[in-house]
């Protein structure tokens, strides 16, 4: 994958959001054109990244996990874009996370070379895929998660089949019952963690858990059900230090999604014998949402003491055109399942502009989407807001819940000033 089309990709009319009539253009000529979104210079729906929020968010999580004095590797599943990994890198990010072998080899394209694959590795497909990008290139650094002796197996049988193979980088995961992946208990842990040190195939480099399935958003529950699965990954590492498991000059202990990440970062640097270093994996912060992530930071904020408006800020946006208004107190606006995320909440109705108009404005709060077909939004109010309802040919600007699922809808998304003029760009590659 070549840099220069990597970062400064060319967009044209094959992308959905690019205007028609415009020629094609690389990313870095996008904030010279002169568009605007409410003037019409790009067709809807469009999902776009507002940049000051953007900017915001990434410099407030930096300096956050600084202050607790860890590290972040991002999760690169929810934007899948090169250039949101370069500011997130440039930020100051450790380096970068990722769910498969296939996003991973586009971190390593875009400059990443500290990398996490928070997730099991098993196909030989896989196995090949990194040792190929770790020869490739230099000083890159690639773990992954095991949490089983079958897996473990499954990774001895290819090395045994590849005697030139490098051993892989581990982290030996934690799980929670009725979650998703991880050792279930300590026993299944520690002699987990004695047969990947035994084993020529592996390295075991630290240990890992993820907490979000388990989130509620009050803080009480959420306190103690963290405080337990990190009391569980702290005895383990403990016993893999007294047992002389792990290896390396450091200790990996990696953490965090997007709803408890405050109450894992303070754990994630247990008193070890070696120096440990903690891995936040956060992904959603960067644009957070005006849903499900905005809802669950009210208790990061009350437990961080953080005034509204201080931490995180909606970044994304989807903006999409009223088609109809075919009966009392239901407009159908031009976007849907193909557009939007859906699978946590709807899309919010949170700003309109009147056809022709150049600045948006407030919704009333009985503006609500009911339901999403694939490519139409059903848009409803009370019957005391008649008199401000939406007409045909307005445009409406909605904030999402879960940003992973809006981004993988798109292949680009223009970044805009708070006024919607154009100013930048991003790519996607799911």
């Amino acid at each position: 994958m070549e840099h220069d089309n990597l970062i400064d990709p060319v967009f044209d009319t094959g992308f959905k959001g690019y205007p028609r009539t415009q020629a094609p253009r690389r990313r870095s000529e996008i904030g010279a054109a002169g568009w605007n979104v409410l003037a019409g210079d790009l067709p809807l729906p469009l999902a776009l990244l507002k940049r000051e929020a953007l900017e915001h968010n990434l410099a407030w999580m930096q300096a956050r996990v600084r202050q607790w004095g860890i590290d972040i590797a991002p999760h690169g599943k929810t934007t899948m874009s090169p250039q949101l990994f370069r500011r997130q890198l440039d930020t100051g990010a450790w380096g970068l996370t990722f769910a498969t072998v296939t996003q991973l080899a586009v971190g390593v394209a875009a400059g990443a070379r500290h990398t996490l694959i928070a997730n099991q590795v098993v196909s030989d497909e896989d196995l090949a895929g990194i040792q190929l990008l770790l020869r490739a290139h230099e000083g890159l650094r690639i773990v992954f998660l095991v949490d089983s002796p079958a897996q473990l197996a499954l990774i001895e049988g290819w090395a045994a089949r590849h005697a030139d193979s490098r051993p892989f980088e581990v982290m030996l995961e934690i799980g929670v019952a009725g979650a998703r992946t991880g050792c279930r208990t300590h026993e299944e842990a520690v002699a987990l963690a004695t047969a990947v040190h035994a084993s020529a195939a592996v390295r075991l480099a630290g240990i890992e858990c993820y907490e979000g399935q388990g989130a509620t958003g009050e803080s009480k529950p959420d306190t103690d059900y963290t405080n337990t699965l990190m009391d569980r990954v702290e005895a383990v590492a403990r016993h893999c230090e007294t047992h002389g498991l792990f290896e390396g000059s450091e200790v990996l202990v990696s953490a965090g999604g997007s709803a408890l990440y405050d109450l894992v970062a303070v754990r994630l640097r247990p008193a070890l014998g070696l120096p440990v270093r903690g891995l936040l994996r956060s992904g959603c912060y960067v644009t957070h949402d005006h849903g499900t992530y905005q809802r669950l930071q009210v208790s990061i904020d009350a437990r961080l003491g953080c005034a509204a408006g201080e931490s995180l800020r909606p970044a994304m946006e989807v903006w999409a055109t009223v088609q109809s208004c075919p009966e009392p107190r239901l407009a159908i606006v031009a976007m849907g399942k193909r557009d939007v995320s859906f699978d946590l909440s709807m899309p919010v109705p949170i700003a309109r502009a009147p056809r022709g108009a150049l600045a948006a404005s407030a919704v009333p709060a009985s503006w609500e989407i009911t339901a999403l077909n694939d490519q139409h939004g059903y848009l409803r109010w009370d019957a005391a807001d008649d008199a401000l309802a939406p007409m045909v040919g307005e445009r409406v600007g909605f904030g999402i819940s879960h940003p992973c699922t809006t981004f993988d809808k798109w292949h680009w998304m223009p970044i805009v000033e708070d006024d919607y003029r154009v100013s930048d760009a991003v790519s996607m590659h799911f």
